[in-house]
């Protein structure tokens, strides 16, 4: 133990480190505005990606939290999750656009799937 420490102050200093791990694992509730907002935040998304007269992004899921679109399911191209995260950007509500969940389609075609 270092000199000057007391047995009652390590304990308080271990017993605050676990509050405040505990306190950041623990998110706090979410409200049912605030759920409302993030659902039509994301409507909006996919609404802007289904708009693209490039892309087909049919396969693209969307998940807003706070501002935060996190973009997931598979493209065609690279520069699909490109335009993607660009198009997410410019959604009126979103602050910042995660793709690292989407996926380049092994098979994929230019101009997206056989129809």
């Amino acid at each position: 133990m270092p000199v000057g420490w007391k047995s009652g102050s390590r304990c308080t200093v271990l017993a605050a480190a676990a509050i405040l791990a505990a306190a950041c694992v623990t998110a706090p509730p979410r409200s049912p505005a605030q759920v409302a907002g993030d659902r039509a935040v994301a409507d909006s998304v996919y609404a802007a990606l289904d708009a693209d007269p490039t892309y087909f992004y049919r396969h693209v899921d969307v998940r807003v939290e706070d501002g935060v679109a996190d973009l997931s399911g598979y493209v065609w191209s690279a520069n699909a999750i490109y335009r993607a995260r660009e198009i997410a950007r410019q959604v009126s509500g979103v602050t910042r656009v995660v793709t690292s969940h989407l996926e380049l389609e092994r098979e994929g075609r230019a101009n997206g799937p056989a129809r």
